[in-house]
């Protein structure tokens, strides 16, 4: 472990700006320094990137597919000197880890797989035709990466969410080199991923610069990397606040660039009355295991659950309330993170109108502690601060009058990542305005299931209207997530000599194209 950081094929620390990551388990800080990048390492990174930009475009798509598919195996090679650390900066189980390094490593090999094909470019051909009045032009047209890319790392997902996950590894499969800002609480376990990225490059010959990693405590960084005018878009997985600052500053540019972020999302929960008495056993348990889940440290956290209020929503408080405060309580990711967590449930919980129920006893340092509140349906609609995420173990239960008052309370929602339905098919028929709200409002609609636990397949959707996202029409999960960081190009009449083997007249390649 160096601290330093690394400028392609070069490791640099040229600042004064130091830091350290913590061990929120042993509530200590780990031994390595980190340097913190400065300017010229900035620059120095950017113009390498848009250098191995030009020279990526000429590499084989078997090659960049023989990269991505390198960086799985050496990440399979090191899991146990990876996890470790990770166990030390996150404070998350080595199980976890197992799972988020497996969910990695599938992403790597479903991108090379992709790229190896060569079919998501939506190769497009409509043919001339002289016997038109006025006569139809050749045109072709296909997806082509759009340059560098900068990719800040997720505080929850120190593996499958930052230094090669989801935003990198489609980058990359796009042909857009990465410069990742590095997440400060997880540095260490950044650089030992860095290691096989670059290790895989240099094994593979890819050019200097198609990938860097740089660290950074603060926000200077960051912000100078998305304002670089050589940098061509952004990836983001974190808070609306930091979330909207890089959108903001990447629109005020003289060139505006686009920011993929997928920021916060409470993931309604709606459970159908008539359905809920035979099941509230089953989804109180389903639901306690969903929101405890790595200390409901997920962006799919169901936040707010709506229901009907009857005898059999009481049972379902009381038992979803029983099962969630007997489990573990868990250690959060960072002692800032905790705190964030216990100031914002303080905030819902001195509204005097909040009913609660929470973990009792001693707890350990940075350990989050289980809570469950109550609220009326009207209260709620008078209030919408209480929408607003709670990062950690915490889910508002509303309970409303009639599904119509549900709908109301649907309706003043924020875009959310997922909402979830919970009701046998009768009852969803019964009551279909549920889900057409829902379709405006979500970008993933769950059946009697929970959000947690994202399939990572090319049907998946992950993302949703803002604040969830900053552009709903794109997934950042799955295959069809190369698509953000790709723009397509036509070419007119274009000489066949000239064209990309991806658009010959002979099909040179033997791709799937849409031709007429």
């Amino acid at each position: 472990m160096t601290g330093k950081n690394s400028v392609g094929y070069k490791l640099s620390a040229l600042g004064t700006r130091t830091f350290q990551t913590f061990n929120p388990v042993e509530n200590s800080y780990n031994e390595t320094i980190f340097v913190e990048a400065v300017s010229q390492e900035i620059e120095e990174a950017v113009l390498l990137a848009s250098n191995a930009f030009e020279e990526f475009k000429g590499i084989s798509h078997f090659k960049k597919a023989a990269f991505l598919s390198r960086i799985a195996e050496l990440l399979t090679e090191k899991e146990d000197v990876i996890l470790q650390r990770y166990i030390r900066e996150s404070g998350l189980s080595y199980e976890r880890g197992k799972i988020e390094m497996k969910r990695t490593i599938f992403q790597l090999t479903s991108f090379s797989e992709l790229v190896k094909e060569n079919n998501w470019r939506e190769l497009s051909i409509d043919l001339a035709d002289d016997s038109r009045i006025p006569l139809k032009p050749d045109l072709r047209k296909m997806l082509f990466g759009i340059g560098p890319v900068v990719v800040f790392g997720a505080s929850n997902f120190p593996l499958a969410y930052s230094t090669i996950g989801g935003d990198s590894v489609s980058a990359l499969a796009a042909g857009c080199p990465v410069i990742v800002k590095s997440h400060p609480l997880h540095a260490g376990t950044g650089e030992l991923v860095a290691n096989c990225v670059l290790q895989a490059a240099k094994e593979t010959e890819m050019p200097n610069g198609i990938f860097s990693n740089l660290n950074a405590e603060g926000f200077e960084v960051g912000v100078a990397l998305v304002n670089h005018p050589l940098v061509k878009a952004v990836g983001f997985t974190g808070s609306i606040k930091g979330g909207r600052a890089l959108f903001d500053i990447a629109n005020q540019r003289p060139e505006p660039i686009p920011v993929f972020a997928e920021m916060g999302s409470v993931n309604p929960v709606v459970l159908l009355p008539k359905s809920l008495e035979p099941k509230v056993d089953e989804w109180s348990t389903m639901y306690a295991d969903s929101i405890s889940a790595s200390c409901g440290q997920f962006c799919t956290n169901p936040g707010l659950l709506f229901c009907v209020k009857s005898n059999a929503s009481d049972e379902f408080v009381e038992q979803l309330t029983k099962k969630l405060l007997q489990k573990d309580a868990q250690t959060m990711l960072h002692p800032s993170i905790h705190s964030s967590f216990e100031r914002l449930k303080t905030e819902r919980l001195e509204d005097e109108a909040v009913r609660y129920f929470e973990k009792e006893g001693e707890l350990d340092c940075n350990v989050g502690r289980q809570t469950i509140a109550l609220v009326s349906g009207k209260h709620y609609q008078n209030n919408p601060n209480l929408e607003e995420e709670v990062f950690g173990p915490f889910s508002l239960v509303v309970e409303c009058e009639s599904v119509n008052e549900i709908i109301a309370c649907l309706k003043k929602l924020n875009g959310q990542l997922t909402a979830s339905v919970l009701g046998k098919v009768d009852e969803v028929n019964e009551h279909l305005d549920v889900v057409k709200v829902l379709q405006n409002k979500v970008g993933r609609i769950v059946f009697n299931g929970v959000p947690t636990g994202v399939e990572v397949c090319p049907s998946m959707h992950h993302g949703g209207p803002y604040p969830a996202s900053t552009d709903a029409r794109f997934t950042a999960v799955g295959i069809d997530s190369i698509k953000r960081f790709a723009r397509p190009i036509a070419f007119q009449n274009c000489p066949d000599e000239l064209l990309p083997g991806e658009l010959k007249h002979s099909n040179p390649l033997n791709l799937v194209r849409r031709e007429k």
